[in-house]
């Protein structure tokens, strides 16, 4: 079986697209301590402006050798302090604009804290961040929590965890087959739970968030009995429980599908990918494939893009336990992109699509009995161009109506707040120039939240404060349950229908309330 290929453009914004007292020791910002003892052992971090950064804390044991394939395991206590100044190995990925040169380092599930360098009377919120990436690349340590962590005054941990065949793969011998990655997730958030008041923050007021990967990651997590208690909130951005699409719909040639496969499935595939590497079936397979180099294994990575379902992690599929109210219950705050899917324009050639063309995507997505009437509700006169119009109609019916979908069925049981981020001239839309605006594409809401490795980008004065204003709602949600305080428009909660924040700068309509189904169509799509 060969791996799925992947467009550069696409994986680039995919990637766009983490109680024991402190000890005095190490203190090199005046009496600010840099040394913090975990239940594992110290680890000595920096301190730099108004932050603590404390990095590749190991959360498990490096999972190599035996530990390949298995569930997380303790970490071995250390007795000196542990370095904690450099950001640890991305996990196994291919080449990829977050790991330029790629990484075949198992030795990877580390995460990251950043806290506030002043000290605080009462322990702080605490922000656990899964980074996107399609389940096939990204690390936690490309984003930097500087403006949540100081203007928010959160503890903010992000981390690495497994990715495509080290994370998912799935073979007989495996008892949580496809589901490797999501433990690892859990691991984290058990490490959170026993150290956070080691760094101030407050183990009783956990937000799980990520977007993308680490949004479906977290809506995941919201349906796994493993993450009971784990987490008090969650924060979904692009990225939930009901996230599918259809054939041909997201690229050319592609099946119907969705990022959850059953566990029978995913073994399927492992048994295929077992011996196109030279391990056939048979009782020394696992051993065989362990042996392996990660510089071998690695080329079937993304193979592996699906967590599995029918497992201990996830007993059914997320979209099932959404839809039957199993699930956490925790207020949630989620969202998308007003233009996601012009991030995949590019596969379909982009400037290319005329009028002919879009009849003819329209028609291999839903069929020729359906197409008229898609192309009546997304007529070509209302956008700028066919390629936009395409973009509108897979924005609508891959992103937004899912994310709809998802917010309904947790807006009967928990407080659920519903936004999009709207803003067609975000930064990153400078970094990825093309014929096609990308507009509110996938991923261009992360430099308002995050320095994405190591860049600042340049706002213009409306969407600094745009950022100000989402750095507020995001770190008010994860200290209380609500993203309302002063100097920005009231954020209703999901009540009939969904109605939620449409995130725009001054001149673009500003921060206002939206109706997300009426405008993304979701009516019509359901009638489909």
């Amino acid at each position: 079986m060969k791996p799925r290929s992947r467009t550069g453009l696409v994986v680039a914004l995919l990637t766009m697209s983490a109680g024991l007292l402190s000890g005095p020791a190490g203190a090199t910002g005046g009496d600010v301590p840099t040394v913090v003892r975990t239940d594992a052992g110290a680890v000595r971090g920096t301190v730099t402006g108004e932050l603590r950064t404390f990095d590749a804390i190991p959360y498990a044991a490096p999972p190599v050798g035996a530990l390949r394939w298995r569930p997380p395991q303790p970490v071995t206590p250390w007795r000196a302090p542990q370095d904690a100044t450099g950001p640890a190995s991305a996990c196994p990925q291919d080449a990829n604009p977050e790991a330029p040169t790629g990484s075949t380092d198992e030795d990877c599930l580390y995460l990251n804290v950043t806290t506030p360098r002043k000290p605080s009377a009462r322990p702080r919120p605490v922000l656990v961040w899964l980074p996107g990436g399609g389940f096939f690349l990204g690390a936690g340590s490309n984003y930097g929590p500087g403006d949540l962590v100081t203007r928010g005054d959160v503890v903010v941990v992000t981390v690495n965890y497994r990715l495509g065949i080290f994370g998912f793969f799935g073979h007989d011998g495996l008892p949580d087959s496809g589901t490797f990655g999501l433990q690892d997730q859990q691991a984290a958030l058990r490490w959170v739970q026993r150290n956070a008041a080691s760094f101030g923050g407050d183990p009783g007021n956990v937000t799980l968030a990520g977007e993308s990967a680490g949004g479906m990651s977290t809506c995941a997590q919201l349906t796994s009995p493993g993450s009971t208690g784990l987490f008090a909130k969650a924060l979904m951005q692009s990225g939930s429980c009901a996230f599918d699409w259809p054939a041909n719909g997201q690229y050319p040639g592609q099946g119907a599908g969705a990022p959850w496969l059953p566990q029978s499935a995913v073994r399927q595939v492992g048994g295929e990918v077992s011996a196109d590497l030279g391990c056939p079936g048979g009782a020394k397979a696992l051993d065989c494939l362990r042996a392996l180099p990660a510089s071998e294994v690695v080329k079937q990575t993304l193979s592996f893009v699906s967590p599995a379902y029918g497992t201990s992690v996830l007993p059914e599929n997320p979209a099932a336990a959404m839809r039957a109210g199993r699930f956490h219950r925790v207020p949630v705050l989620s969202g998308n992109n007003h233009d996601e899917a012009r991030s995949w324009l590019i596969a379909f050639g982009d400037d290319r699509i005329d009028a002919a063309a879009y009849h003819r995507l329209v028609t291999d997505m839903v069929g020729g009995s359906l197409a008229p009437k898609v192309e009546a509700e997304y007529p070509l006169a209302r956008y700028e161009s066919p390629a936009i119009a395409w973009g509108a109609v897979t924005t609508d019916r891959i992103w937004s109506c899912n994310q709809v979908t998802t917010d309904r069925q947790l807006a009967r049981r928990v407080p659920t707040y519903a936004y999009e981020f709207a803003d067609r001239d975000s930064p990153l839309t400078r970094a990825f120039p093309g014929k096609v605006p990308l507009g509110a594409a996938h991923a261009m809401e992360l430099p308002y939240l995050f320095s994405l490795g190591g860049a600042e980008f340049q706002f213009t004065p409306d969407q600094r404060r745009l950022a100000a204003q989402m750095v507020d709602y995001w770190t008010a949600f994860a200290r209380t349950g609500d993203p309302n305080g002063p100097d920005r428009p009231q954020w209703s909660p999901v009540r009939d229908g969904v109605s939620g924040l449409s995130l725009a700068p001054a001149g673009q309509g500003d921060i206002r309330r939206v109706d997300l189904a009426a405008g993304h169509h979701c009516g019509f799509w359901g009638s489909l």
